[in-house]
């Protein structure tokens, strides 16, 4: 509290008054939230599951600097992803009720300090990984953040053809668990790539197509046909859904995988499918949230039941 004199009419002083001060840590609270929101946590840390999916899939050593290296690199690298993202998208994100509460939009933070806090993440993720883990795994993950941030995200404006381009960054996580644990790209490493990728498009049309009225007054083309031809975006959901299983299945032979995580792949493939199949059918709110659930479900499961079974294989 702050003491101070109040005067009166006539300048004669009265009674020292107390003054409320105002309390500086809720506001830096409120800043490390909205610096936090700008890092997208949850997809980051989606993104940290699938690299550790790929590094002890391959047989990655459990080295602490290794290990520390790997994950603060790359998570560094996924929350300049998300601020850079933010930055570029800050007009379009205030068009839409889903984002107009990010700090950009809401003016919770300024355009400049997210691009800092962008560069900053980038910059400190690149050195851990150059240091700790290899050049390729380097190389990769920053290829992935311009290919996310610079292509990917102004894409969105011009094309639904960046669901396509944006699902390759989105796929790239497991790689870098895989060559931070080997050093080397290999046929495994692009065998989770494929599930990743494939995975994404049911799942991102779900969700495009549930928002799809947000995304238009946006200005924003995520939908195959513009969203206009019936039934298009579900079938081009179904037709990634059922290349996803024998891709998934392709883990086995390269001994990646038993039987325990080809029956999991194979029933959670063919129910991804089946939600897929029943969103071409009849796209609506109710199957296009199934769609999403399915595939909210098939991926941990998938990645947990891959993990499981890898360790099994590298003893």
């Amino acid at each position: 509290m702050s003491v101070g004199e109040v005067g009166t009419a006539d300048g004669t002083a009265m009674a020292p008054h107390v003054f409320p001060r105002e309390d500086a840590a809720p506001g830096l609270l409120v800043r490390l939230a909205d610096y936090r929101e700008l890092a997208k946590p949850r997809i980051a840390l989606m993104a940290l599951i699938t690299v550790a999916v790929g590094y002890f899939v391959a047989g990655g050593a459990a080295e602490p600097w290794r290990l520390l290296a790997t994950f603060a690199g790359i998570g560094l690298i996924a929350a300049a992803s998300g601020a850079l993202n933010q930055w570029l998208e800050s007009d379009t994100d205030a068009l839409m009720l889903r984002t107009a509460d990010r700090p950009l939009p809401a003016g919770r933070l300024s355009s400049n300090s997210a691009l800092l806090f962008g560069v900053f993440c980038a910059v400190g993720g690149t050195v851990w990984l150059l240091a700790g883990v290899n050049l390729l795994t380097a190389a990769l993950a920053v290829a992935t953040l311009l290919l996310y941030v610079f292509v990917y995200t102004p894409l969105k404006r011009v094309s639904s053809a960046s669901t396509a381009i944006g699902a390759i960054p989105g796929a790239l996580p497991p790689v870098l668990g895989w060559t931070a644990a080997t050093g080397e790209l290999s046929s495994g490493a692009l065998v989770l790539f494929g599930i990743l990728f494939l995975w994404q498009f049911p799942h991102f049309l779900a969700i495009a197509w549930l928002y799809r009225r947000q995304y238009e007054s946006a200005g924003l083309k995520l939908l195959p046909g513009g969203g206009i031809i019936d039934g298009m975006t579900g079938w081009i959901a179904v037709v990634y859904a059922v290349l996803l299983i024998p891709t998934s299945l392709l883990a086995i032979s390269l001994g990646l995988g038993g039987v325990g995580y080809a029956i999991v792949a194979g029933v959670l493939g063919a129910g991804y499918a089946v939600c897929s199949v029943a969103f071409a059918l009849s796209e609506s709110t109710k199957t296009a949230r199934r769609l999403l659930w399915a595939s909210l479900v098939y991926l941990p499961t998938v990645l947990i039941a891959l993990t499981i079974d890898a360790f099994g294989v590298y003893g």
